[in-house]
């Protein structure tokens, strides 16, 4: 599976005896306990993820920091026992370091509290404060859209550009044969009420060219930075691209894309 490799290195930094990285769960196998991670929308290629050991005795943590509709059709409401969110990804406010968890059991509520204020010493006061005010702007806008107080929904503005960045960044791949992008499914979203289809905050970009056998040195040859497929699990033909920067870097990289296929 597709994913980012942090994910090892974090499990098996603390050298813990109590668990270890085992892979991908297509490909899980063994007895006992397990905790399953379901990153969905998935990072880098935008794919809606689901479990896969589906069995007794494991935990599952979704990881969604992408589910909003910016980036995908919202389907339905979470309905998780253990749900990740992240203000960085909704709102863009990275900087912030903030991120919260919907748990539905008490006992394990508590164990990752206490993990936070042993390994945080407690989460800046600032940041929270920061955190809650820009979610309760986003809240106003979307309640209460078009109103002096509120302004427009934050989520349409947000999906309308991921819109707009897919559509040119789609039209600069098609003038070649250079490159390839995911394709992806429409769905019905439920929080915006329309029909839409994936737009992801990265692109997963694939170099079709034979000749070419590191995609990422080649782009950062043109002065575009990327991260390899090999960040990801995958081979060096992929790289993933934010869609997320100021404007005018978009523009830039969309005009020395075009460059490489001419």
């Amino acid at each position: 599976m597709i994913s980012l490799q942090s994910y090892p290195s974090m499990t098996d930094y603390l050298k813990s005896g109590l668990y270890k990285w085992a892979g991908d769960a297509r490909s899980f196998d063994k007895e006992g306990p397990y905790i399953e991670l379901v990153t969905s929308p998935n990072n880098p290629d935008g794919f809606v993820r689901h479990s896969m050991v589906n069995r007794t005795g494991g935990i599952l943590v979704h990881d969604l920091a992408y589910y909003w509709p910016q980036y995908t059709p919202i389907s339905s409401a979470t309905d998780h026992d253990l749900t990740l969110f992240t203000v960085s990804k909704s709102t863009g406010h990275a900087g912030t370091r903030i991120g919260w968890a919907l748990v539905k059991d008490p006992e394990v509520a508590k164990k990752m509290i206490k993990f936070i204020e042993l390994s945080t010493i407690g989460v800046s006061r600032d940041s929270q404060l920061r955190a809650a005010r820009i979610l309760e702007v986003i809240i106003n806008s979307s309640q209460n859209p078009g109103r002096p107080e509120s302004g427009e929904s934050f989520f349409k503005i947000s999906h309308h550009l991921m819109a707009e960045r897919w559509q040119l960044l789609r039209e600069a791949v098609n003038r070649g044969r250079f490159f390839s992008l995911p394709e992806f499914q429409q769905g019905f979203c439920q929080f915006l009420n329309q029909v839409s289809q994936p737009q992801p905050a990265f692109a997963w970009l694939k170099c079709e060219d034979e000749s070419v056998e590191d995609c990422e040195s080649l782009l950062r040859d043109h002065k575009i930075l990327t991260r390899g497929g090999r960040s990801f699990g995958v081979g060096p033909k992929y790289i993933r691209v934010s869609m997320l920067d100021r404007d005018h870097n978009f523009n830039l990289f969309l005009k020395r894309l075009a460059s490489i296929q001419t």
